[in-house]
């Protein structure tokens, strides 16, 4: 039983991508380099990535539904996974078990592989994994959304991976944290915040996908403090844009602050334009802005959350209209299977308007989906 008689839909959730994901995919001369899954005694089935001192477990990635105690990255074999990380006929059933009609897909291996130095490296990489995701979500495309992952190498090379991800039909497009030239607020990428917005493909920014993933790495104190800090990158990558201008240069552009909770939102940009009336004419603010960073905020940025209660409480204090929900199954931060039983509790002091946008219609009205459609 679902909270809604609506199609209720997760605007981030994931594969656990197969051992043929890359070596079957690749170009062939980037083949003998590609991420392969190997066993390791006492690790389990993980991705071993050329370039990348620590292979990356896959244990994490079954974690959806597990008790806190049974949360671990030792010794999972991929067999014991959940089966709809890579085959889409049993993601079927597994959306159906949580009461959920549709969902935005982004990848695992994929957003680790985005603090991968080498760019062409990369590149190859990226483009053989949106191959292998346009098969997995033609199995049933209007309730598999795949976002497609660009390099970001040059702003030529992303304008044409950009093409490709629409020629392969594709949905939206994973972005790196950090792309090979200058950063997202310089000028030079105006081009292709431009090619976006022609070929309707939203772009997101996931959390651990940027620089910041070092940090949450290596935390100060306790290792678990590390978890407190994974948002900061999404967080930075959004000042960046308002404060250097992007939405002001290109304004139709629209970005997705990805699974890094929404909560926060109302006092950051209460921030924000604190430190822009305040203190901008003794810090650099970046840009001189015709609307205050709020503004720009609230109009053009979408941020996504699983169980954030608090995101839920203040909606009133941003533009409800850019909230939209997740399960991120099948990760360990994934509400799956008991999405409705939250959600249920979550959402009962909203208007049924606002239950009906963060849950179905926000999602769908950004990435074009016909809501009449889904079951």
């Amino acid at each position: 039983m679902t909270v809604a008689d609506y199609p209720i839909i997760s605007a981030d959730s994931h594969v656990a991508e197969p051992a043929n994901t890359y070596v079957d995919f690749i170009d062939a001369k980037w083949k003998d380099k590609a991420p392969q899954m190997r066993f390791v005694e006492k690790l389990g089935d993980a991705f071993f990535v050329d370039g990348l001192p620590k292979p990356i477990p896959m244990g994490l990635i079954a974690a959806a539904g597990k008790k806190p105690e049974e949360i671990t990255q030792i010794g999972v074999r991929y067999e014991d996974m959940h089966r709809g990380g890579w085959d889409p006929e049993a993601r079927m059933a597994e959306q159906e078990r949580d009461g959920v009609a549709a969902e935005v897909i982004y990848p695992t291996v994929g957003m680790v592989l985005c603090n991968h130095s080498d760019f062409d490296y990369k590149k190859a990489c990226f483009a053989a994994y949106n191959r292998w995701l346009q098969g997995y979500c033609d199995a049933h495309p209007t309730r598999l959304l795949g976002a497609g992952q660009v390099s970001m190498r040059s702003v030529k090379d992303g304008i044409e991976e950009l093409e490709q991800i629409k020629a392969l039909g594709l949905r939206g497009v994973m972005m790196p944290g950090d792309p090979a030239e200058e950063d997202y607020d310089s000028p030079i990428y105006d081009p292709f915040w431009d090619k976006a917005v022609e070929l309707g493909l939203p772009l997101s920014f996931h959390i651990l996908t940027d620089r910041n993933y070092a940090f949450a790495q290596h935390a100060r104190g306790p290792r678990l403090n590390g978890f407190l800090n994974i948002v900061r990158g999404c967080q930075d990558i959004m000042g960046t844009l308002v404060y250097g201008g992007v939405f002001e240069r290109n304004p139709e552009l629209k970005v997705v602050c990805v699974e890094a909770d929404a909560g926060w939102v109302p006092h950051y940009m209460y921030r924000m334009d604190h430190g822009y009336k305040r203190h901008r004419h003794w810090i650099d603010p970046g840009k001189e802005l015709s609307k205050l960073p709020s503004e720009y905020f609230a109009e053009h940025i979408y941020t996504t959350f699983q169980d954030d209660w608090v995101a839920f409480k203040v909606a009133d204090l941003m533009n409800w209209k850019r909230l939209m929900w997740a399960n991120d199954f099948p990760h360990s931060d994934s509400t799956w299977p008991w999405s409705q039983e939250v959600l249920a509790e979550h959402t009962k002091h909203l208007s049924e308007e606002q239950k009906r946008g963060i849950l179905s219609g926000n999602v769908a009205e950004l990435y074009g989906i016909d809501v009449a459609g889904l079951a």
